[in-house]
């Protein structure tokens, strides 16, 4: 499944973390959680900072803070559950039908954003994104694969076991027939388990790699 790690600019658009971050640069916005409620967002974040009455006064002065709650606070750190509006940084990850992995790190302005899901919804978000005007920079597009998915058992032990005795090296560790007999299989046999599992690996990285 794709992973998409996104950098939104919460300064441009409407947003209550995005300019409260930068009133504190130099330390991270950690959202816990985030949960749309009807017209609202639940959110909880935490924050690592000896300045943390400061901040939640702040909080409690954004227009777009309908409530919230202090859930923790001491001289290092603080944790508070608000309600606000919904933004329009938030607005593409519903429209897209996406949720992003906590915790996202709001840092100086900036909303750090993974998202793992189909390649249809990524693309869909990354639409999105651009008709609310939400400037956003992509930072990485990696792909998890699930062996059990994309290869039969015997095709993964094949590979995992051409891998581990060099095969692919160069030069390589070991022969086909040497990797034919590790694994009790005619050399021919060999050959075809490795070539079926190499084409779905192949097929699979092409098709999911973006140009």
């Amino acid at each position: 499944m794709p992973q998409l790690h996104l950098k939104l600019d919460g300064t441009a658009v409407e947003s209550c973390l995005g300019p409260l971050s930068t009133e504190f640069p130099d330390v991270e916005f950690r959202l816990l959680a985030t949960q749309p409620r009807n017209d609202e967002l639940l959110t909880i974040i935490e924050v690592t900072t000896s300045e943390g009455e400061a901040l939640v006064r702040q909080l409690a002065d954004v227009p777009d803070v309908h409530s919230y709650e202090v859930i923790h606070i001491d001289e290092q750190r603080v944790i508070i559950q608000f309600k606000s509006a919904i933004s329009s940084s938030y607005n593409p990850l519903i429209a897209s039908e996406n949720i992003e992995q906590p915790p996202t790190i709001v840092h100086d302005g900036w909303f750090f954003v993974k998202v793992t899901a189909s390649q249809e919804r990524l693309s869909k978000l990354i639409e999105e994104l651009a008709a609310g005007d939400v400037p956003y920079q992509v930072i990485s597009l990696t792909h998890s694969y699930n062996s059990s998915d994309l290869l039969t058992e015997r095709q993964w032990e094949a590979i995992t076991e051409a891998v581990e005795r060099g095969f692919y090296e160069t030069p390589r560790g070991c022969t086909l027939d040497e990797l034919a007999e590790s694994l009790n299989i005619y050399k021919s046999s060999a050959n075809r388990l490795l070539h079926r599992a190499e084409s779905r690996i192949i097929r699979e990285f092409v098709a999911e790699v973006p140009p």
